[in-house]
């Protein structure tokens, strides 16, 4: 096909495109650009799925850091109350002996 043969075919689908109608799908222009968009729309959705993907992975990883912080200061708080916990208990335990001792001198019968 010579230039001119497809300059002639060009003008003419430009004239049946001003004319009112409607452009026909069976053009190979057509279909370019259905594949150029289509192709264009897929890198696109590809493109922004893989950003969505990243930024998601960010916070999800920022959210885990700061609960492991959170986390990290409950149970130094425990440990805390643990160890108080254990003083209030050698203090009972020493009084339980105490108050033993005193109610053996007081009641010596029931030994």
């Amino acid at each position: 096909m010579t230039a001119i043969a497809r300059a002639g075919s060009l003008s003419s689908w430009v004239d049946r495109c001003h004319d009112g109608g409607v452009i026909e799908v069976t053009e190979p222009q057509v279909w370019t650009l259905i594949g150029v968009f289509a192709s264009a729309f897929f890198a696109m959705f590809a493109t922004m799925s893989g950003w969505f993907v990243r930024v998601l992975r960010a916070e999800v990883g920022g959210l885990r850091a700061e609960m492991n912080a959170k986390f990290d200061r409950v149970d130094a708080q425990f440990a805390r109350v643990d160890a108080q916990f254990d003083r209030v208990d050698v203090k009972l335990q020493h009084l339980d002996r105490d108050v033993q001792a005193l109610a053996r001198r007081v009641f010596p019968e029931h030994d």
